[in-house]
């Protein structure tokens, strides 16, 4: 089934965005976009219309290494329209964006901006359009092959960063999170999550030292319950990494600062570094 034509290069991205953007088009006459509570509305479905194309770009390579199957062949090959499908979905969010920024920008000012993540967003943003652009041969001809890589690889990064932190705050920092919020948390964990273990798998010592092996299963250990108890430590947490001299800078300007998502996530990388050590004789 995954050979057929239509689940493959550009008819695979039009199968994608074709239903997006008919969701897209329905939800708008649907709301009537008459105030800006409306259009966050909008802003929040075509986020969550193109987050799993992220997640699913983010994982491509990592579920080829960890999990080999037809399906992750499939997923690699198509990368790039997926990749292109997300910026898309994206676009629709831009839209969004642009649209109460502009006619209800009042609102906009009131209840919704905060410069770090207006910060957040931009940066997001240009490396989308720096990737989309690239992805095209005419562009891609123009640079180096390292720094294309650089580009794509530090792109996909940042923008999967954004997704992922976005859903922590909603599950433990806000009130309230709903069921897609747990989904789409664990989700983008599970992507980074295989992109660590492939990272593992490549560099599996000849000869494992055993003691740093538990050492590194216990810490990975304990980032897992620090993932899944973020809102057990995350007021100790900002009460100590947050609110001295030298923290107000990064706190206004510094995209995603104090790291509060990203805290368990190292910690599990610095559990599976030490697993992947080798035993010195």
């Amino acid at each position: 089934m995954l050979k057929n034509k239509l689940l493959n290069d550009w008819f695979l991205y039009w199968v994608i965005t074709g239903p997006i953007s008919i969701v897209m088009l329905i939800s708008m006459f649907d709301t009537n976009m008459t105030s800006g509570e409306d259009v966050s509305t909008m802003i929040q479905l075509s986020v969550r219309c193109a987050v799993p194309l992220l997640f699913l770009a983010f994982a491509a390579s990592s579920l080829q290494i960890v999990f080999p199957s037809t399906f992750s062949r499939w997923l690699l090959k198509n990368r790039k329209i997926i990749g292109l499908s997300f910026a898309s979905a994206m676009a629709w969010q831009l839209l969004f964006i642009l649209w109460l920024v502009i006619v209800f920008s009042d609102y906009y000012l009131n209840e919704v901006y905060v410069l770090r993540d207006a910060i957040e967003g931009v940066l997001g943003y240009i490396f989308l359009l720096a990737m989309t652009i690239t992805s095209f041969r005419f562009a891609r001809k123009h640079i180096k092959p390292k720094s294309w890589k650089l580009l794509h690889t530090s792109g996909i990064y940042i923008l999967w960063a954004y997704a992922f932190s976005v859903y922590w705050w909603e599950l433990f920092y806000y009130s309230g999170p709903q069921l897609i919020d747990y989904i789409y948390y664990w989700t983008g964990f599970l992507a980074w999550g295989l992109r660590a273990a492939a990272w593992a798998l490549q560099h599996k010592p000849t000869i494992p030292n055993w003691v740093l092996t538990l050492v590194g299963r216990t810490i990975i250990l304990i980032g897992l319950l620090a993932a899944a108890f973020g809102k057990a430590w995350q007021p100790a947490s900002e009460h100590i990494l947050t609110g001295y001299s030298l923290t107000k800078i990064p706190e206004l300007y510094l995209p995603y600062w104090p790291f509060e998502p990203f805290l368990p996530l190292f910690i599990i990388s610095f559990g599976v570094f030490l697993i992947t050590r080798e035993k010195v004789n």
